[in-house]
């Protein structure tokens, strides 16, 4: 694949994937505000993904679409990272959760957040004038983003003694797939390799724990490739819902 085309594409469905996970919360997060929030978030990462798709069909050159891209592609073409794949998942769903972790997903966020705002911040200077519209439309986004789920970390993390657990159960679960965060090579003149961004994000996720009351994990020598095409099990089961609309009446018109 052209390592262009494959630079928005890894962005464009780690976009994708996580605007599915956070979707899932829609009527079920634990207030009203919150379940607009989430609804509102997923809607926004939506939106990069529809737009960074369509710029990668036209990279493409093989006539598909944004559509095309987003539903009918196998598990191995897509080039998400794997943390945005893992489910909203709870330790214990006998907890009355449906199996739904608010922690799990609030961390996650905000993790992604950090990254997509410093990504998006060097992609403003990228030579490819499309991708560069892109980045500064969606940094105002993932700024509220990021605000936003990192008020929820803290408000968590130094909160209740159970509020404080669940949040570090939840990173000591999430560190290693942030490994992946700077695996991704770049590409000259289009973006950066993503492991130029890991001394800011690193800085910046520091103080965010430290506000909250968290304690970093060790790190981990895990190396998560979703990049790569390479996914856990969970992916091919997220993409069997997502994708059966579109399978069940391809091409349908509305």
């Amino acid at each position: 694949m052209d390592a262009k085309l494959n630079y928005v594409l890894q962005l464009a469905d780690t976009c994708l994937i996580h605007a599915q996970r956070l979707g899932e919360w829609c009527g079920h997060a634990p207030v009203l505000e919150e379940d607009l929030a989430l609804s509102n978030m997923a809607l926004d990462l939506l939106g990069q993904a529809r737009a960074l798709l369509t710029h990668a069909g036209q990279l493409e050159g093989a006539g598909r679409d944004e559509d095309q891209l987003a539903f009918l592609r196998e598990e191995r073409d897509y080039r998400n990272l794997v943390l945005v794949e893992l489910p909203n998942a709870a330790a214990s769903p006998s907890d009355g959760s449906g199996g739904r972790d608010f922690a799990l997903t609030t961390l996650r966020n905000a993790a992604l957040s950090v990254w997509l705002e410093l990504l998006y911040e060097r992609l403003q200077a990228s030579a490819d004038a499309e991708l560069a519209g892109i980045a500064a439309k969606s940094l105002k986004e993932v700024r509220y983003h990021r605000q936003h789920s990192s008020d929820w970390v803290v408000r968590l993390g130094d909160g209740t003694g159970e509020s404080k657990a669940r949040m570090q159960a939840a990173l000591n679960l999430l560190w290693p797939y942030l490994n992946e965060l700077f695996a991704a090579e770049g590409v000259d003149g289009v973006g950066p390799a993503w492991r130029e961004l890991e001394p800011d994000w690193r800085a910046r996720w520091a103080t965010l724990m430290q506000e909250a009351g968290l304690n970093l994990p060790r790190d981990s020598a895990m190396q998560p490739q979703g990049h790569l095409g390479i996914h856990s099990e969970h992916l091919g089961h997220l993409l069997a819902t997502m994708q059966y609309l579109q399978r069940a009446y391809p091409g349908g018109a509305w």
